[in-house]
């Protein structure tokens, strides 16, 4: 009898899974904090004999390699994976034994890396699961356009090969365990994570992949594609060098006028609170990605690369968990941190900076301002407010001097997007209101809502 557990990291929208029998499992596709898999493995009483992943991945720095280290397990990654560490070359068809009549049969599915592995797990020799990584998402593929730019097109092609491989090879009633498309930007359109669960005979019916044919398909996957995060180009390379063992021990403490030297040197000072609380008093410069969902997504897509960065938070189990989630996006170690509030945040004779927060209905009825839309292009295509400004999140920065001299009413889908561009207005000087409120709103606050660009 085999158990397969998923790892889940929602602020990544991605799974790891553990998968084993009664007494030894795999890993495929950690997540940095790799005491997390040890735990579960605990808890289950197994021991992990080899870890494996299926791509050297784009969107967050593995802990693969220090998770095989720290238990002594095989670390198996595709052979034609460029990495500069010693691990076990992966080929298609290859086979690893997971627990007495439980294996791991490696099945070459390239596209969305051109090495990308997927591996089948058998019981007794019947198809049980398929762990597919980036490959068949849930309703869609991963995106075919992390690697290069000039393979783009033929990795797409790639996807959909790869697709149909594994819905040719693999009996309906097999699982599908992806590693992305819970929320990932790995994805290449929105997958169906709603459904939680999915097999290949599902697949077939509905993922695009398999529905429609290749000339489509791929044409339809690449007018889709996004942006893509910027801090993508350094994972990549991270996890090819090896990532550094994470370290997890609290940040050398810091007081308000270290706070202000650092903010005065143009470093970032995050403020990790909840949005509510930093528009209502926070300090001047300071940068608000409140410390829920996907912040260290966000945090890392506009964060310079390397640049150093001091952390406030309300509570030091805040700030531990804000930096689990960092090290999984690379920013290893806060420059300084700091908690409690603005009180203790501020030097002497300093007073807290403060903005108005709003829903749409209020935006409605404003009689001043532009209105500023910091959802992505994707978003903004499929509905707007007309003769509102377009800037999304992660361009806002180096685009400031477009704003003209006025309110900026900025909005988002759901309000924490616009918070964090809210206080990127707000240390920039920009008189700024927060719309906090969902975007459905905007159509029952009397708002037009049209379709397409711009």
């Amino acid at each position: 009898m085999y158990f397969v557990e998923a790892i889940d990291v929602p602020g990544l929208g991605n799974r790891g899974y553990l998968a084993g029998g009664a007494d030894t499992a795999v890993v495929i596709d950690p997540p940095r904090d790799a005491d997390r898999v040890i735990a579960a493995a605990a808890r289950r009483g197994v021991r992990i004999t080899q870890v494996a992943e299926t791509h050297v991945h784009n969107d967050y720095v593995s802990g693969g390699l220090e998770l095989a280290r720290l238990t002594g397990a095989a670390y198996l990654v595709p052979a034609r994976a460029r990495v500069g560490y010693a691990r076990v070359p992966v080929e298609d068809g290859d086979r690893v034994t997971v627990d007495a009549g439980l294996e791991l049969r490696a099945l070459a599915t390239p596209g969305h890396t051109p090495h990308h592995m997927s591996y089948v797990l058998e019981d007794g020799g019947t198809a049980a699961a398929v762990f597919t990584g980036g490959s068949l998402l849930i309703g869609t593929v991963g995106r075919p356009d992390l690697v290069e730019p000039r393979l783009t097109r033929r990795l797409a092609h790639a996807q959909y090969d790869s697709a149909h491989r594994l819905a040719a090879e693999l009996p309906d009633a097999t699982e599908v365990l992806p590693t992305h498309g819970f929320g990932s930007l790995c994805a290449a359109t929105p997958s169906g994570e709603g459904a939680g669960a999915t097999t290949i005979g599902r697949e077939r019916t509905v993922n695009a992949a398999l529905v429609k044919d290749a000339g489509t398909f791929v044409a339809e996957l690449l007018a889709g594609l996004d942006d893509i995060p910027a801090y993508y180009a350094h994972m990549g390379p991270v996890n090819a060098d090896g990532p550094a063992p994470v370290d997890l021990t609290p940040p050398r403490r810091a007081d308000a006028r270290e706070i202000a030297d650092r903010l005065a040197a143009g470093e970032w000072v995050v403020d990790l609170r909840n949005r509510v609380a930093f528009a209502h008093g926070h300090v001047a410069g300071a940068l608000n990605f409140e410390a829920a969902g996907q912040f260290a997504v966000q945090l890392a897509w506009l964060l310079p690369w390397d640049r150093p960065v001091t952390l406030l938070a309300e509570s030091a189990g805040q700030l531990a968990a804000a930096q689990r989630e960092l090290v999984r996006v690379g920013i290893d170690r806060p420059a300084a941190a700091a908690t409690g509030g603005p009180g203790e945040w501020l030097v002497p004779g300093e007073t807290p900076r403060a903005f108005p927060r709003a829903t749409f209905a209020d935006l409605a009825a404003r009689t001043d301002g532009v209105v500023l839309d910091v959802r992505r292009d994707r978003e903004r295509a499929a509905e707007h407010i007309p003769g509102s400004l377009h800037i999304p999140l992660h361009r806002l920065r180096d685009r400031l001097a477009e704003l003209p001299d006025t309110t900026v009413w900025v909005h988002c889908a759901g309000g924490a997007r616009a918070a964090v561009a809210a206080s990127i207005l707000d240390a920039a000087g920009h008189p700024v209101v927060a719309v906090d409120d969902g975007f459905d709103a905007a159509r029952a606050a009397g708002l037009t809502v049209a379709a397409g660009l711009p």
